[in-house]
């Protein structure tokens, strides 16, 4: 097999583990999204929302989210670590996380992937 054979295998089998993984997500989640007799999901309550406390920024695109249940899911997976306080955008499947420590990305990762989504991209500022 020559070597663009076997580019083309290992691309076509990262599609497909890809894919995969985020159907499983979402049959572990129910299948649909958001049925339409589901309630809304309640937010984490942050408790100190003073910006000037927080001096980490990380912003993570994330994949997976189609509604704002999807956005609460998110927000509340990356609230409920301490010393967080994130907000989540739908339109830009984007998350801002504020920290009061360094950044564990691979923390915050595990939160989003514990949620059922997935971390596409990660940057950070400080």
């Amino acid at each position: 097999m020559d070597k663009v054979n076997i580019i083309i295998i290992v691309i076509l089998a990262a599609i497909v583990f890809f894919g995969l993984k985020s159907y499983i997500k979402k049959l572990k989640k129910g299948g649909d999204c958001c049925p339409e007799h589901e309630e809304a999901i309640k937010s984490v309550k942050i408790k100190d929302r003073d910006k000037s406390h927080y001096p980490y920024e990380v912003k993570l695109a994330i994949d997976g989210m189609s509604c704002g249940n999807c956005v609460r899911n998110v927000e509340n997976a990356l609230n409920s670590l301490d010393g967080t306080w994130a907000s989540v955008s739908l339109e830009d499947n984007m998350a801002t996380v504020l920290l009061k420590n360094p950044p564990d990305i691979e923390k915050l990762s595990k939160a989003v992937d514990d949620a059922g989504y997935m971390v596409l991209k990660r940057k950070s500022s400080y």
